[in-house]
């Protein structure tokens, strides 16, 4: 087809100029926003995997620490009430009750305590409601604690009175060192029991987070569902790494088809294991709520830019469609005035490629800074204000335990106005330095705004943060600093849940403790009363 109508149709198949660049910025800007999205859920993923595998890992380590503490402790109250018996006679019943009822009504360690002779012949049990006094017994682990003849502890059994039931002894020798028997100790795993007193409060968190405890020979002994106490769970990946001596975490799925971060850490006194899990759901929730929070935060200043972005490229391509329509009217012969002579072909795409140059570093440098500031101060390096907030919020709403440092550098107004903001700056940066090589692994450290910097401690207790403030104190009043003159700070300590229920009120007993710091002299730290 010839002639203007076929002119007009081939024109109205071609994409214009201003669509063009207008489509062009469009998808630069959709795609930075999607790249920035998706990098920051790799990187949150990571991150939240990271945490969840860390406190697992401690909260089970500093279990298993607890559980073989017991065990020793019960050992020895098993050992010394034995000595007093095999100093004294055996067959003085009533002293042998009283000393049986002393360990078990002083301790607790127990739900029933007996003691058998050489022959298998039970000499005194307590509580006597159990009613083997007398009778010869002969459970696989009594023989077994009568053959050893020495410290022993059973694999999980069942008594002939249906009882699932851990048994632990101690020998009996008399003062010429003849073996006269055993002195043991009962726990009724599905009854009230010392590890129920220990953990029961704790055991099953509102995230669906929870531990549980097993056994040498891989059976439950201790689960948030009593139901499945004495349970066979050897087929458990993390079960066979943990009774193998191993400790650490990863993922698994346990037989209900469910996933779970698991720290894991054995108990080297009887050779237990325990496990602490959190579903990977939480973690999944938790980051999918950090990424609508981004998408939140960045969608408005995206629309902006996209909005004017729009507008510039059309202003731009302006020019080229005067000259477009000019050449279009000159094509089907009609009479045009030429307009005045202007140099702005090559000014206005010379303008184009730097607008579009600009924007697009623009759009990066903003993607950079926010992705940057959102979580760390630029000065020190360390873990910003925000971000602390929101660490703080998120545990004291998850009602986990923690203790929170906030530090001050004594007099630094001083220091600005003697030696300049720069010299100020540097001793931010030096504080921030021994702030991070003084504190644990797993702890926070972070600038809170001006001189005052903030630590927390996951799962510290008050005199252990105290134990961390002194430390950072004392480096950073001995260590050189770059002005190389005396130079202090002051912290204030306090802990959740035993200070406050919320963050604001942690921080502000927190913040009065530094400030009483201050008042008392510098130089010192002090813990929230």
């Amino acid at each position: 087809m010839s002639g203007p109508f076929g002119i007009r149709c081939a024109e109205k198949n071609k994409i214009s100029l201003a669509t063009l660049l207008t489509g062009l910025v469009s998808l630069s800007v959709a795609l930075t926003l999607t790249i920035l999205l998706l990098a920051s859920y790799h990187s949150n993923k990571e991150s939240l995997f990271e945490t969840t595998f860390a406190l697992n890992y401690s909260a089970a380590t500093k279990m298993s620490h607890s559980i073989d503490s017991l065990f020793q402790s019960m050992r020895a109250g098993l050992a010394y009430t034995g000595a007093r018996l095999s100093a004294g006679d055996l067959s003085d019943s009533q002293e042998m009750q009283r000393q049986l009822e002393a360990l078990r009504l002083g301790s607790h360690y127990f739900n029933s305590i007996a003691v058998v002779d050489e022959t298998g012949l039970v000499r005194g049990v307590e509580p006597p409601s159990v009613g083997t006094t007398g009778l010869h017994i002969a459970t696989e682990a009594t023989k077994e604690a009568l053959a050893v003849k020495k410290s022993y502890i059973s694999k999980p059994y069942y008594s002939a009175t249906g009882r699932l039931i851990v048994f632990m002894s101690e020998p009996l020798f008399d003062k010429d060192g003849i073996y006269r028997g055993f002195i043991g100790g009962s726990l009724y795993l599905q009854e009230n029991n010392i590890l129920n007193m220990m953990f029961g409060m704790h055991n099953l968190n509102s995230d669906g987070s929870y531990f549980y405890v097993v056994s040498s020979n891989g059976y439950l002994l201790f689960h948030p569902d009593k139901s499945r106490i004495g349970d066979d769970i050897n087929a458990n990946l993390i079960v066979q790494k943990v009774l193998r001596g191993e400790s650490g975490y990863d993922q698994v799925t346990n037989s209900q088809g469910i996933t779970f971060l698991a720290g894991y850490s054995p108990v080297l006194e009887n050779g237990w294991g325990v496990v602490v899990q959190s579903p990977i759901d939480v973690v999944y929730d938790e980051l999918n709520r950090n990424i609508r929070a981004i998408l939140l935060y960045t969608l408005a200043p995206f629309a902006v830019l996209m909005i004017a972005a729009i507008w510039l490229a059309r202003r731009l391509a302006r020019p080229f469609v005067s000259l477009a329509d000019l050449a279009g009217r000159l094509g089907r012969g009609e009479r045009i005035v030429l307009p005045e002579a202007k140099h702005h072909w090559n000014r206005e795409a010379d303008l184009l490629t730097q607008t579009i140059t600009l924007a697009l570093s623009d759009l990066q440098k903003q993607t950079e800074q926010l992705a940057h500031a959102a979580m760390t101060d630029s000065l020190t390096g360390l873990t910003n204000r925000r971000t602390f907030e929101s660490i703080m919020t998120q545990w004291t709403e998850e009602q986990y335990s923690f203790a929170l440092i906030v530090m001050d550098i004594d007099r630094f107004k001083s220091i600005n106005d003697t030696y300049g903001h720069q010299a100020g700056d540097e001793i931010l940066k030096h504080l921030a330095r021994v702030v991070t090589s003084s504190v644990g692994p797993h702890d926070i450290c972070c600038r809170y705004g001006g001189e005052e910097f903030v630590v927390l401690l996951p799962l510290a207790t008050a005199p252990e943060a105290l134990i961390t403030a002194e430390r950072i104190r004392t480096a950073f009043e001995t260590r050189e600093n770059p002005l190389g003159i005396p130079i202090t700070i002051s912290s204030g300590i306090a802990h959740y849940p035993s200070h406050a229920e919320s963050a604001d009120m942690l921080f502000q007993r927190a913040d009065h403790a530094l400030y009483r710091a201050k008042e008392s002299g510098k130089n010192r730290t002090i813990v929230a009363d």
